[in-house]
Parts: structure tokens; sequence; C-alpha cells
């Protein structure tokens, strides 16, 4: 029989390519990973990885799998749902802390899903930043679940007490004035931006510290034009021409007309989304939650990511 937590790691594999970048995003070790993957060729029959000195690659028959793989995580999904519905009779109150862009573009998408009733859950939403909402989840708070990020390496910890899953990444991408003449889809080099006028975080904040890092290793010095912590006011001061800004998929669902959005290939970070649920609060209703949840938000960066550029 098939297990489907090595059908969820092989769906990881596959998007992030190797088996090192699923065990990070996952929280395994890549050995576990391999291990995973090995049990799944034996459990399916069908040779789903080339190993070679140097590198393992999916096969055809993994990246089919992988799609049929979702359907199945999903229809697991549904049918651990009403096994829950079924043994509680009654809607399960969920407490959930959420930052707000996710609040802002995905949670609306799966409030307005013609299934979501049937979940049987009872949502109180707080929104607020990460460092807010950890703070309810502590023994005696009024939070159950919290959607958090964490941009690189900063900021967040979390008590042992607490599960983690990740649920997905935020990429960040370079949003420019139109009306600087910089072509969509052009391809532009970090060294380009660097006596252009920046949108940056205020100074001191975590994102900012991360941010400025990053930029310097691309001798990337900018000439701040404003500070913001706000990605739709950065967008909009962006719009009118005040300055360049780094800005994730997620508030980009609803751009202005008036920017080009663009991938350069220097500027590379991500906030790293994850839910932290308290042990004794995980239920079947939370995790199919939290897992659609994850898909809304793999598709809206599909869909954000398609138009870089435009």
């Amino acid at each position: 029989m098939i297990n489907p937590i090595h059908l969820k790691t092989l769906l990881e594999v596959v998007r992030r390519g190797s088996f090192a970048a699923a065990a990070a995003t996952l929280g395994y070790t890549a050995s576990a990973v391999s291990q995973q993957m090995s049990a799944l060729e034996r459990d399916s029959g069908v040779a789903l990885f080339q190993r070679s000195a140097r590198s393992v690659l999916p096969t055809d028959a993994a990246v089919v799998m992988s799609r049929h793989a979702m359907k199945v995580l999903t229809d697991i999904d549904a049918l651990l749902a009403a096994s829950a519905r079924t043994q509680e009779g009654t809607n399960q109150e969920l407490r959930l802390g959420i930052f707000p862009s996710l609040a802002t573009y995905a949670l609306p998408r799966l409030l307005r899903n013609p299934q979501w009733p049937d979940l049987g859950i009872a949502l109180h939403v707080s929104v607020g930043e990460p460092q807010q909402t950890m703070s309810g989840l502590r023994i005696g708070g009024e939070l159950d679940l919290a959607l958090v990020y964490q941009v690189g390496q900063a900021g967040l910890a979390w008590p042992h007490t607490l599960n983690r899953q990740w649920i997905g990444d935020d990429n960040f991408r370079v949003v420019l004035p139109k009306n600087w003449g910089i072509q969509p889809g052009a391809q532009v080099a970090a060294s380009q931006l660097s006596d252009m006028p920046w949108i940056m975080h205020h100074p001191g904040t975590s994102d900012a510290t991360v941010i400025e890092r990053l930029f310097a290793s691309c001798n990337l010095y900018p000439r701040v034009a404003a500070y913001s912590d706000d990605f739709n006011a950065s967008l909009q001061l962006a719009s009118v021409g005040l300055g360049a800004a780094l800005v994730p998929d997620l508030a980009l669902t609803h751009r202005p007309e008036n920017v080009v959005v663009l991938d350069v290939p220097e500027i590379r970070l991500a906030r790293n989304i994850f839910a932290l649920v308290i042990n004794e609060k995980r239920t079947a209703r939370i995790e199919v939650f939290v897992d659609q949840l994850a898909s809304i938000l793999s598709e809206l960066s599909s869909t954000n990511s398609l138009g870089t550029g435009t």
C-alpha cells in the first residue's frame, strides 16, 4: 500500500528538483527523503528517479505520478473532513491568526468555495504580523493555529509544543514604474537598478535587514525615496513613479496597471510560510484546512509568476 506521506514528499521533490531541496522544505533530512522515495518505488513498482553519482533526476513516470498524487491527496483530505464531521457531529471552532496579505488574497478564496461549509469549521480570525500571532499560541493564548512567514533565517522561533508545517513560498519580485521605460520581460541585472530610487522597509525591521544584506551581496546600494512596510502602499507609490520596490507574489494579486514586474536573477528572496498549531489542537479538519489553503497559495504563486513582466 502506498503511503500518502510519500506522495506528499514526491510532490515536493518534483517541484523543487532535488532530494535536498525537498528535505529543506519539508523539515526532513535528505537521507529521509531518499528512503521515502525508495519505498514509494518499491510500493508502486515504478522507477521514479534516474540516479547517478552526481544527481538524482525525476523520470517522466515521477512527473505523471505527482499529478495523480495531487488528486489522491485532495480526495484523502475530503475523506478526512467527512470522517471528522461524522465523528464530531458539530462545527469545530478554529481560532486562526493570519498575516495580512494571506488574509487578503488567499483566505477569502477558501471561504468563497462552495464546499467550505462542508468542512465544519467555525472560524474566528485575527489578522496580524507573525510576532503578534505567535504570542497568541502560547499556553492559555487566544489562538489554535497561526499562519506566519519567515524571510531568510531572520525573526521567528517556535516552542516544541507547536507543530510546524511548511505550506508554501511567497517569492519577491522587483516592481518598477512603467513610466521608467523598462519593457516587460526585459533582462535586467541588479547593477542596472543601483542608481534608481527605491521604496524600502523601515530600517531596523527584520525584513529590512534581510533585504539590505541581499542588495549588498549584489552591490546594490539603493537611493531611498520612501520607507513603507505596507506592500499595497509600495505598489501604489511605484505606480506613480516614486521608486522601485521589492514585493512578494501575494501582494501582486491585484497589482496597479502602471507597473512592470520583473524577475531579476540576482535578487532571489522569498517569504517561507508556515502553519503553526498547538499539538493537542491538531485534528483532521485543521489539517484539511491547512492543505486547502496551501493549494490556493500555490495557485496564486503560479498565476503571479506567469504574470511576471506584464
